[in-house]
């Protein structure tokens, strides 16, 4: 007679879906006439589907004629006495008995143990007492959240005689299959797998929804049920406000050190509060900090933008002003690590998210063009943009080498490239070459010449070997790459050549790039559109806070560019003088508002979103400030500081009492003064071509 225990053991059998790895390591120990190892630890966190692999384990070990005792450590107290019981009790034997003895007795065996965190500590007596004692022909299973503790490894026996399995999301191929097979609607997998990134606990969740609702259709932001579940499954109880906090704020941010978290928090110390999170089941630990499972990371977030949009959008500008100081003190791949981190709080994004592939994105270096790359880039542009592009490429790779950026995989093979290359570089024979180039140069001479020290970027070339500029982990990278090219000293513009333009319209728009039709261009009877920005108008630090402000928005269409004045393109000569008047004029503001220095790039970064006349007459003001002060760091420099600051910042009645409070000659007083009038218009020349205010 069918028994209900087949029925549902079919059922979950016929649902399971993926793990191919683990199922052949299992099915290869019960194919060998000898155990190639006699335990097997599977660790992952909650929901991953560690109960559905023993059932998948137990279901072919019976196939092979093997016995089957299964314990949940839910059941039983973590104490050796209780362990033998509850498994006398799995064996049907005689409870007297030692359990040891009784499998001993058995055939084949295979003994399964779920939720062993519960077992911790039982752990020393499992490994070093009960599990020796069983015979070489029953394999143990322990799975739990936690990974083996370190004896397991230390014991040279050990490492020997087991094997150890992380369960992880199954792969997006694997959860599409589920959905499918859920009959959830293909046109809404793309959301579902977006949301639950192939966890199985949630896929599971989201299917249910669908069997519950007819003619649903998947939403985070209006699914609370499934959001509600998945913390309840996920996150314990947090032992205080605090820790709460603690987990919202690393569900924000990429990565989660000690010392982000302080300052997400506004507190002294965040050691405790760091190590509690380190100690949680879906918090994985890396060299570089702490993040939570993909799953966890998501339903905080979606939980905490629905039930406190307020506290969201302080944790997001309070990790926006932690990122922007790492943007001006790091350089190299601690900044490119830096942009990564800001653009991934804009990961959930609408306009955002479709365009990026966050999770794969860190498995491709940036390294610089070696000669033996030449071909294979060629190639790249020929398979995706024709033989003439091609040859454009080859050309602007001999004439601007060090524009390349090659982005390489595992193997060291070029797996995508982009070229960025300087407008300001290319001479009348290079601009004859390339319609691109040509046409951005002439917009550049008739609309915003570059000044001396400035410069022009052309994102000419950006392509993967196999997607072009589809999206795919090698166009994430790219973008970053792009982005940190904004931070260079001097940069005023930017074009961008795409052979979709229109694909690409909705995140360059949020991203501030500005449709140039104008700049269209062809090449071997293909069509590129052209995007562009002036950083001279939005410089970099601007850009970031309108970006901020747009992911943290309702409607983040709705969060334009401020305003700013038409900005003053001021030669060095120009730009001196109007300094030197702008510190004779320093304790009258009303006078300042006519300076032209209110038009710059400078002032336009330190005013901010303080975009009137007044913000931008503080801003000069304190731009000056801060340049005699940091003058006056410096010793060789400290007197010319002085002199300045007593002159203009802080003024003496008279020149003449000036150079007394100073204690120098009337004459030295002059001298100290011209020269630190010179030495201010110099470091705020180089803010202003830099675009990069500290």
């Amino acid at each position: 007679m069918p028994r209900l225990a087949d029925r549902l053991s079919a059922a979950r059998h016929n649902r399971f879906i993926g793990r191919a790895a683990e199922l052949a390591l299992f099915q290869s120990a019960l194919d060998a006439d000898e155990l190639p190892f006699y335990l097997l630890l599977v660790h992952g966190p909650g929901g991953v589907g560690k109960t559905s692999l023993l059932d998948q384990f137990s279901q072919l070990a019976e196939q092979a004629g093997a016995a089957v005792w299964r314990l949940d450590a839910r059941n039983f107290e973590p104490t050796p006495a209780a362990f033998q019981a509850s498994l006398a009790q799995a064996l049907g034997g005689d409870p007297a008995q030692p359990a040891a003895e009784a499998i001993a007795q058995r055939g084949r065996g295979l003994l399964l143990v779920d939720t062993c965190e519960l077992l911790a500590p039982l752990e020393g007596w499992l490994r070093d007492q009960f599990l020796p004692q069983l015979p070489e022909r029953v394999l143990t299973v322990l799975a739990g959240r936690l990974p083996p503790a370190p004896a397991w490894r230390a014991d040279p026996g050990w490492q020997s005689l087991m094997r150890s399995l992380t369960l992880r999301n199954l792969t997006p191929e694997e959860g599409r299959r589920y959905l499918a097979q859920r009959n959830v609607p293909a046109e809404d997998a793309p959301a579902v797998l977006d949301f639950t990134h192939s966890y199985p606990l949630a896929l599971s969740l989201v299917a249910d929804l669908y069997d519950q609702r007819p003619g649903f259709h998947f939403k985070p932001l209006e699914a609370p049920d499934v959001v509600k579940l998945l913390l309840e499954q996920f996150l314990q109880r947090a032992p205080g406000p605090a820790h709460r906090a603690a987990l919202e704020a690393c569900a924000l941010v990429r990565v989660t050190t000690e010392e982000l978290l302080a300052e997400l928090l506004t507190v002294a110390d965040a050691h405790d509060l760091f190590q509690w999170l380190r100690e949680l089941t879906f918090v994985e630990t890396r060299p570089g900090g702490l993040f939570p499972h993909d799953v966890a990371r998501e339903a905080l977030t979606v939980d905490l933008r629905w039930r406190n949009p307020g506290w969201y959008a302080e944790l997001h500008r309070r990790a926006r002003v932690h990122y922007t100081r790492r943007l001006h003190e790091s350089r190299g791949a601690e900044q490119q690590l830096a942009l990564f981190d800001f653009v991934y709080l804009h990961r959930d994004n609408p306009a955002v998210r479709p365009f990026f592939e966050w999770q794969a994105s860190g498995r491709t270096v940036p390294d610089r063009l070696r000669a033996s790359d030449v071909e294979t880039l060629v190639a790249m542009v020929e398979r995706h943009e024709g033989l003439e592009s091609a040859e454009l490429a080859r050309y602007w790779l001999a004439r601007q080498p060090e524009s390349a950026i090659v982005f390489r995989d595992s193997a060291d093979l070029a797996a995508g490239f982009m070229a960025t290359l300087a407008i300001e570089r290319a001479a009348p024979q290079d601009l004859a070459v390339d319609p691109a180039m040509a046409a951005a140069a002439d917009f550049l001479r008739r609309n915003a010449p570059l000044r001396s020290g400035e410069t022009a970027a052309y994102f000419r070339f950006w392509l993967a070997a196999d997607t072009h500029q589809a999206v795919s982990p090698i166009q994430s990278v790219i973008f970053i790459n792009m982005v940190r090219h904004y931070f260079t000293p001097g940069l005023a513009h930017t074009f961008y050549a795409c052979t979709d333009p229109h694909f690409w319209q909705p995140v360059f728009a949020y991203a501030d790039l500005a449709r140039m039709e104008e700049l269209d261009f062809q090449v071997g009877g293909r069509s590129f559109g052209v995007y562009g920005h002036d950083w001279r108008a939005t410089p970099a630090l601007a850009w970031l806070e309108l970006l901020g402000q747009r992911e943290i928005a309702a409607s983040p269409e709705a969060v334009r560019p401020s305003p700013m004045p038409a900005v003053a393109a001021l030669s060095q000569a120009e730009f001196m003088g109007l300094v030197e008047n702008a510190l004779r004029d320093y304790t009258r503001p009303d006078v300042l508002r006519g300076n032209a220095l209110l038009r710059s790039r400078m002032v336009g970064e330190r005013a901010g979103r303080e975009i009137g006349e007044a913000g931008r007459v503080a801003a000069l003001r304190s731009l000056l400030k801060d340049a005699t002060e940091q003058m006056g760091a410096s010793p060789k420099e400290n007197k010319f500081s002085r002199a300045v600051y007593h002159t203009y910042i802080q003024p003496a009645a008279t020149q003449e009492q000036a150079a007394e409070l100073l204690d120098v000659p009337f004459s030295s007083y002059r001298r100290h003064l011209k020269s630190g009038m010179a030495r201010i218009g110099e470091i705020l020349w180089q803010i202003e071509l830099g675009g990069f205010d500290n």
